[in-house]
This record gives C-alpha cells, structure tokens and sequence, in this order.
C-alpha cells in the first residue's frame, strides 16, 4: 500500500493557526474528523493525548508525529500539518516543529495499513524530503513529494552474525507506529556512516519484524534496547545490554553505538522475560526513576490492599467486635473474613511493596531481599515507610553487587543468581535495616500515626482539603499519585480516614463534568454533551481520567473548578470523619466505609455541584468561542 493512500487531499492542512502544541492537534484531529476518518472525535483525541503524556512525538528536526492506535478511528488516515511560523510542541531538540503527520489506525489495521504508516516516518528522516515539504505551495505538490520518496522496504535476510564489530538492537514504542521505525532507520543510518554491521529488530503493531536470532545474539559485541515498551529480555542474557528510551534511537544513534562497541553496558543477568527501556534509568532523571520503582511497588501491592481491605470492611458490617469470640457480637464468618482480610492478606502489603520495588530497581535478584526488608519493617513497627526504604535499600544494594560481581569468571555467572545475590543481598540489607533503618522509621511510623489520628477537626479538615485538591489537579498524573500512596501508607498504618477523602475527591471531577454539561448545556458542543453523559458512570466508578479530555481542551476553566470541588468534598469527609479501608473509590465501596455513607455520598455530590456550577460561570456559551 502507497502512503498517499492514507495521506489524501482533503487530510492536508498547509496552514496550522496558532503556536500552541493542543492548538496544533486539535486542527489535525479536525481535520481528520472533516474527511470522515473518525467516528469519534474526542475519543480518538483522548488517545492522542495519552500518547503525549507518555513521551512527546515532537521528535525534533522541525517534525512532530502525534498517533494514537484506537476504535475511535473508522479507516486508517494520515493527516498533514504545517505552520511556517512553528509551533511549541516540546521536541526533544526543544526546537518550534514545522512539519505535522498525525496517524490514525484503527485496532483492527491490518499489516498494509501498519507498514505504510510506519514507512512514513522514516522518509522524515531524509533531510532533502523535510525541506520540499517545507517549500511545496499546494495540496497536489505535498502528495507528489511523498509519493517519490515511497519505496517499501523488505525484511533483512542477510546473515551478518560471523561480521567483526556487529552490534544487534531492538526498537519499541508503545503503540508501535512511528517511533520503532525511526529510531531503526537512524540506528541502520548511522551504522552504514560509522562502517559498523547492525540488525536491528523492529517491534512494531504489525508484530515482530527482523526478529534477532541466537546465533546473531550470540555473536554481537552488544545489544542496543530502544524501547518505551517491553521487549523479551531473557535471550540477552550474559551480553552488555544498553537500555534507552526510543527517542534516544532517533536522536542519539552515533552515541549508543560507540557505547555497544566500546561495550559501556552492564552484563544482562536475566531474571525476567521482559523489561521497559526505562529500567536502567540511565537516560532518565532520578525523580522520574524513583517514581517508577515506587508504581511498580504500589500496583502490586493494590490487589492485596483492595482485596484484604473490602473483607475487613465486610466484616464489621456484621459489628465490629464480631470477629473476637468473646464479645456478644461474635460472627464465625465474620471471624474468617477478616482473618483472611486482616491477619493474611494484610500481613503482606508492606513485603509485597518493598519486594517489587527492589525487583524493579535489580531484577529478580532484588526480590528476595526486598521482601525481606519489608517483612522486618512490618513486624517491627517500621510500617509503609519503613518498606518503602527498605525495597529502595535492597534494590540498589543487589544492584552494586551486581557491578562488584562482575570481575568473577563467566564460568560463575549460575552461581551469582543462586547463591551470591540471595545470600550476600539478605544479609547485607537485613543488617542495615537491623542496626540503621528500623528504630528511628518505627519512632518516625508511630509519631506520624499518632498526630494523624489525633488531629483536630480544623486540621482534619484541611488535610482533607489538601488532599481532595491533590486527586483532581492532574487527574491521575504525579499529584494525583503522591496522594493515592500516601492514602495507601495510612491504610497499612491503621489510619483510615485520609483514603476516604481521596476516593472522594477522585469521583469529582468527571461527576462534575457530567452534571456541568446537563446543567449549562449552552456552554457545550452537542459532542462535548455526548462525552459528558459517559462522565456520570466514570465517575461512579472512580475513573477521574474521564474529566482530561475536557481539562486539556480548556484547562484554566476545568481544572481550577474540579480541584475547588474536590477539596470541598475531601474536606467534608473529613469533617464527618468517614474512614475507608479499601484503596479504591466509586459506589462499590460507599456501604463499606466507617462511619455514614449517606455522609459519604453527601460529601461527593457537594463537591461535584459546586464544580460543576463553577465550570458553568466560568465557561463561555460555545457560540461566543
């Protein structure tokens, strides 16, 4: 299939209005929708959004290649954009981006569709094609510059495995449409220029292409990952692995390759079949590191949370006494339950949390110690905090045994995952923990849930506040995260009440997005409408991500309201001094709280009026805009 195919007349825009990086996509999507490739618009956009929030496809050169892969997209399409003036689209390069392909393909395109779109990104990497795009004056002359430069590729078949300096590579990107192929074609490029022998495996949405196999693995110097996806990792396994983000493939393909000569990589010691590019950390901030080691400890420490927590709250709803045998309330079913909730899968938060968190720093040879440190942190007092240090602690101490290891013969490299990492990890962070970490984080543990269970009103209250607002100002990004785990530190400290006012706030926004589109229905395009309604059972079920689309179509008017809505209700629940055992929010857990549900609910309908009463005076009547 030719791109021109997909990349037609009426998907041309050869003028983008405005300088801003929503500004630019909106008039692509439009222009998308005009031609009839959409059936929905705000879904498709709502994925092109997502997309961002992963990594920008500003990816530098003046281009920008926003894509989403999504039902909302009725037939594969290429829309085309340019503004002269450039637009700020955050690229890597931090330059303006003058060039726009935004790609739809729907979930069931096919591999055509897939190949065509993806051979289009790596025409953009041909300097002499940016410029006659830049200079072409028509619709007709924008196709026929493409048209030229279309020539479809075929799969490696070569066997370059027995060549000297040969390094193998794979590239990845979450939906596998444009970034795996550029970032191939710039590794392939620059290889050819440094007179070096590559492969590069490319995994793609049409599935794995060029797929590496042992022989070649065998005899590369290194391996090259350029992935923001997984990527099977076990059949590296003893070479000298460099980890990096995909855009590094496309922006830095000379450095990565002197790095897989020079062979400036740690050794792969497997232990898990795949692995995100970002594990290594080394393009990276730290911030964004720890942030990630931390997500991977809370997501799998939820379902014991959820799970254990709901049978505890189930419990008390037969008295909550009625698990002790002596009182008159004595249930033997109630009993069960919360010995399974409470004394079991309670028992296991803070080992599961530390465990998984040191596994996401070193691997599976972190897992062990890390769940031993958090198991010390959790029968000493040490609690979420103490787990929290101590999978950190454990992670990066298997990490350095890890390089300290690494002068012993290949010969041990079996010996190094049964015996020496468990061994020396156990016992190294089970000594630190011992004699450095436990007694002041159980004294810092027990002093924090003192003052947070006696706090007065007034100062319940405002944390309460702090916290409602912290749910809804980015909708499940950082903030919205640093408030759900500390919610869930309190839970494993016996502290109910903060969770509660952050289920509750989390149910705003797309609540009041809801009521705000029925109530000022002259403020909404009908499709804006037609979102809305669906914002109502996102709502009820705790889904805030619903209320983004229409946050990042007018975020100084939908942010502002939701987040003065969910502080209100986080500060009534407070007020009312409602509890929830369970990190999770919607009406599948409101019969399950401490204290009044009807409170409960009360407290979420204040907040979701008031914010939605606040969009509808700040918003203007869409035929005003």
């Amino acid at each position: 299939m030719r791109i021109t195919e997909l990349l037609t007349q009426d998907t041309i825009l050869l003028n983008i209005e405005g300088n801003g990086k929503l500004e630019a996509i909106n008039q692509l999507v439009d222009t998308l929708y005009t031609a009839g490739k959409l059936t929905d618009k705000e879904e498709y956009k709502a994925a092109i959004l997502k997309r961002e929030e992963q990594s920008t496809t500003g990816i530098g050169e003046g281009i920008a290649i926003p894509h989403a892969k999504t039902k909302a997209v009725k037939t594969p399409a290429i829309a085309f954009g340019r503004s002269v003036s450039g637009v700020d689209y955050e690229s890597l390069d931090g330059q303006p981006a003058n060039l726009f392909f935004m790609i739809a393909a729907p979930d069931g395109a096919n591999n055509t569709h897939l190949e065509a779109l993806s051979r289009l990104s790596t025409l953009l990497l041909k300097e002499e094609v940016r410029a006659k795009l830049l200079e072409a004056t028509s619709k007709e002359a924008i196709i026929s510059v493409i048209d030229s430069y279309d020539v479809e590729e075929k799969e490696e078949e070569q066997n370059i495995a027995d060549k000297k300096n040969f390094i193998v590579a794979v590239t990845a990107c979450p939906t596998g449409i444009a970034h795996t192929y550029m970032a191939a074609d710039s590794l392939k490029a620059k290889a050819a220029e440094l007179g070096v022998d590559i492969k590069v495996e490319t995994n793609g949405s049409g599935g794995a292409k060029n797929v590496l196999t042992d022989e070649e693995i065998k005899n590369a110097t290194a391996v090259i990952v350029a992935a923001d996806t997984k990527v099977q990792m076990d059949r590296f396994n003893g070479k000298h692995v460099i980890e990096t983000p995909v855009a590094d493939g496309i922006r830095k393909p000379a450095e990565l390759i002197d790095r897989a000569l020079k062979q400036q990589a740690p050794v792969y010691q497997g232990g898990s079949s795949s692995s995100n590019s970002d594990h290594a950390g080394e393009k990276k901030g730290i911030g964004s590191q720890i942030y990630k080691h931390l997500m991977n400890g809370v997501s799998n420490m939820l379902p014991f949370v959820v799970g254990g927590g709901i049978l505890i709250a189930i419990s008390f709803m037969f008295g909550y006494n009625s698990s002790v045998e002596s009182d008159p309330t004595y249930n033997a079913f109630a009993a069960v339950i919360k010995y399974i909730g409470g004394d079991n899968a309670f028992a296991l938060l803070v080992p599961v949390l530390a465990g998984f968190i040191a596994m996401s720093i070193a691997d599976r040879p972190g897992f062990a110690p890390g769940m031993v440190a958090g198991f010390m942190a959790a029968q000493g007092g040490a609690g979420f905090l103490g787990g929290l240090i101590g999978g950190f602690l454990a992670g990066y101490l298997v990490v350095g045994l890890k390089k300290l290891l690494e002068v012993l013969p290949r010969s041990l490299e079996g010996i190094k995952t049964i015996l020496l990492y468990p061994l020396l990890g156990i016992f190294l962070t089970g000594m630190i923990m011992n004699y450095v970490i436990m007694d002041p984080v159980a004294a810092i543990n027990t002093g924090l849930t003192e003052w947070l269970t006696g706090l007065g009103t007034a100062n319940a209250v405002i944390l309460g506040i702090v916290l409602g607002a912290m749910m809804a100002i980015d909708m499940g990004g950082p903030i919205n995260k640093a408030a759900y785990v500390f919610g869930t530190g309190l839970i494993a400290n016996g502290v109910y009440e903060p969770m509660a006012a952050i289920m509750a706030g989390g149910m705003v926004p797309p609540l009041a997005i809801a009521l705000a589109t029925l109530l000022f229905k002259n403020k909404f395009s009908k499709r804006d409408k037609d979102a809305g309604l669906t914002n109502f059972i996102m709502g009820l079920s705790f889904i805030t991500e619903g209320a983004i689309p229409f946050a990042a179509a007018d975020p100084l008017r939908v942010i502002p309201s939701v987040a003065i809505g969910a502080a209100i209700t986080g500060g009534l629940t407070m007020l009312f001094e409602i509890g929830l055992r369970a990190p999770h929010g919607g009406i599948f857990v409101f019969g399950l709280v401490d204290g009044s549900a009807w409170l409960y609910l009360l407290a979420v309908v204040i907040g979701a009026v008031v914010a939605a009463v606040l969009l509808g005076i700040l918003k203007k009547p869409v035929e005003q805009k």
